[in-house]
């Protein structure tokens, strides 16, 4: 459990190099990142490198105690890279090129660029393959950046074509599975067919969902290639890549060629462009629940303790707003971050830069080398984990494992892809819907795993698999095995709509589903805010809004649970469950506000007898990590806790004030919210 911080030695004097890394080891700093957008300094013109200052750098870390963490250089090909070979540039879906001039300019199935990245790649694994002080690489930086995951250059047009060859064997097969009738668009051959690029009207909803796939796969065989090249280098190092938060590149697919998954967290920004509304404590300190499905989500991506790569350190650039965050809000999302299983947390940068497109991106210090507002949150952070790693309990190796987690939450790009494609609204989001049964489960402090549908389920008392919209008679097997064992399931709206191709079942919603559940769906609607839509549920009464579905049973053990009040829909059932086995299944057919996802997921986690806490507020979070309870307080003001007596803190005490953490011994299950 560490802190480290990214550095750009390639920015500074060779003299204020040297000062910063003995700065950096004062602060307690362990790992320092570099080289990211380096290529130009490292090969100012073709052929001709020059890798000294990096020489330098690598060995000042490691004389102060430190290692080094270094990364592939491609994520920005050089001027006269660029020049040489001009077919490496993307372009739009309307064939806009995108120029040299900011990142991410290149093609991912550019053959040319391919051979170049493996060149500098292989030039510096070669260089630093014997440097103890190099403990591990990032790949390339944040694939997809700036919406540059897909690209519709002629490149990617014929490696599309090969991977629907190798997909669907022949055309034939395409037009079958596409429903290529529709409006006159039947191919011949694939040679006919073409990136979905700039049109009169919408593409066909199948043709866009395989260029999605196509795209993503695409990564990650160009981020394969780099993998394999430092492993070849160097079988000890540790490769990873920095995603980022709520993003459209399939992480799972990605992580399977890592030793562990990265991201880039910076709390205040992402509530902003991720959610609707965002309150005066989000804009300080951001939201414990928006920051920790990503957290989730890559520890189980690859299924090992994460990093945090980038970790806000104070002010953005980026946001639409830049508020201070909250004192001590640095330090609390290092704390959070560990909690739900990180082991490094490197905080970008630790200098702000005087010159180019982030100069009003803050770092742990100022332009002038003085100490920033994140400096003293890093230095605190740094000597609290080396607190709390001499007391927590670590594994035979030395780790911080965090415990099993008794609940899955399914999540899927392939639902995520499609569902952007006709989302039929412009309030339907799929990662907010999936953030907030996340943040029914986290507010009683129940320990998550986010997985794809494809993954085993048998360990998890309960699973909850919001919108389902690409279902097959595979997966409607898998979940009814799971249920028929004594697992609890709750399925959301939009479920079971469409098959793996992205085309409406023959059999109503939820099509392969609908047994298992024990409802068809009879009509749908969304509904904007100025239709109020309300339905009840135990007795009492709820709001929902979005998207409602009114159900109807068809299985003998469905009971309706829930009902739309009012409007249309009145008296229509709006929440279905149905006993299948040792088990049961609830579906939910509208998205529900906040109190009734807690109610509903409550009574999912009563019947599966999963261990949970009284739910604490929304801004409040409780974790556990090395036989330790974490409690990470987003919110503006103190909460008090109830502790058994014995309780010892080994941070802070039983009240939590703003922006803070407290660590305690106690059983997570024996701490409650104090009631006011």
């Amino acid at each position: 459990m560490s802190i480290g911080v990214c550095y750009f030695p390639e920015h500074w004097p060779d003299e204020r190099t040297e000062a910063d890394v003995e700065r950096m080891a004062d602060a307690g700093l362990e790992y320092v990142r570099m080289g990211e957008f380096a290529w130009s300094r490292m090969e100012p013109e073709p052929g001709a490198y020059d890798f000294e200052w990096l020489d330098r750098a690598v060995s000042r870390i490691g004389d102060h105690g430190m290692q080094a963490v270094l990364c592939t250089p491609t994520a920005a090909p050089p001027k006269w890279l660029v020049d040489e070979y001009p077919g490496i540039l993307q372009e739009e879906a309307d064939g806009t090129t995108r120029h040299y001039g900011g990142r991410r300019h290149y093609c991912y199935n550019s053959e040319e660029f391919r051979r170049e990245s493996r060149r500098i790649t292989e030039k510096l694994a070669d260089r630093y393959a014997d440097d103890p002080t190099v403990a591990g690489w990032q790949t390339d930086n944040e694939y997809g950046c700036h919406g540059t995951l897909r690209c519709y250059c002629d490149d990617c047009a014929s490696a599309f074509r090969d991977w629907l060859r190798e997909t669907y064997g022949d055309i034939d097969s395409l037009n079958e599975a596409w429903g290529t009738e529709f409006w006159s668009q039947t191919l011949n051959s694939f040679a006919q067919v073409d990136p979905p690029r700039h049109a009169a009207a919408g593409h066909h909803p199948s043709r866009l969902l395989d260029y999605y796939r196509f795209s993503s796969d695409s990564v990650a065989e160009y981020n394969r290639l780099q993998v394999d090249i430092l492993r070849e280098a160097n079988d000890e190092w540790f490769v990873t890549h920095n995603f980022m938060s709520h993003d459209d590149l399939d992480a799972y697919d990605v992580a399977a060629d890592l030793d562990f998954a990265s991201w880039d967290s910076y709390p205040t920004g992402h509530v902003q462009v991720q959610h609707e509304a965002v309150s005066d404590e989000e804009l300080r300190a951001g939201d414990p629940d928006n920051v920790g499905l990503d957290h989730d989500l890559y520890r189980s991506a690859a299924d090992a303790p994460f990093w945090v790569m980038e970790q806000q350190p104070g002010d953005i650039n980026w946001p639409p707003y830049s508020p201070q965050p909250a004192e001590g809000a640095m330090r609390l999302w290092a704390l959070y971050a560990v909690a739900r299983g990180a082991d490094v947390v490197s905080y970008f940068r630790w200098r702000r830069c005087r010159m180019g497109q982030e100069q009003y991106h803050s770092g742990l210090l100022a332009e002038d080398g003085t100490p920033d507002r994140g400096y003293g949150d890093a230095v605190a952070a740094a000597s609290d984990l080396d607190e709390l790693a001499s007391v927590a309990a670590g594994d035979a190796d030395g780790s911080f494992a965090s415990p099993d987690a008794d609940v899955a939450l399914l999540h899927d790009y392939d639902n995520l892809w499609a569902s952007e494609i006709e989302p039929m609204t412009p309030d339907f989001d799929y990662w907010r819907h999936v953030e907030t049964y996340y943040a029914a489960l986290r507010e009683r402090s129940v320990h998550v795993d986010v997985v794809p549908p494809t993954a085993e389920l048998a360990a998890y008392d309960a699973v909850v698999a919001p919108t389902l919209y690409l279902a097959t008679d595979e997966l409607a097997e898998t979940l009814t095995a799971y249920v028929e064992g004594g697992g609890e399931l709750l399925v959301t709206m939009r479920s079971g709509v469409k098959d793996a191709h992205n085309k409406l079942h023959d059999d109503a919603q939820p099509g392969p589903l609908r047994s298992l559940v024990g409802a068809r769906v009879e009509q749908h609607e969304s509904v904007p805010e100025s239709l109020e839509s309300r339905l009840t549920y135990g007795g009492r009464e709820f709001g929902c809004r979005v998207w409602n579905e009114w159900l109807s049973p068809t299985e003998e053990g469905a009971e309706v649970v829930g009902r739309y009040e009012g409007s249309m829909a009145d008296g229509s059932p709006a929440i279905v469950r149905n006993a299948v086995g040792d088990g049961s299944v609830t579906y939910v057919g509208t998205w529900p506000d906040s109190d009734l996802t807690g109610a509903v997921v409550g009574d999912l986690l009563d019947r599966a007898g999963v261990e949970t806490t009284d739910a604490f507020p929304a801004q409040v979070r409780a974790s556990r990590r090395g036989g330790l309870t974490w409690i990470a307080n987003f919110g503006g003001d103190s909460l008090s806790v109830d502790a058994p007596d014995d309780a010892e803190w080994v941070l802070g005490g039983p009240t939590v004030g703003p922006a803070a953490v407290a660590v305690t011994d106690a059983n997570l299950s024996s701490l409650s919210p104090a009631e006011e």
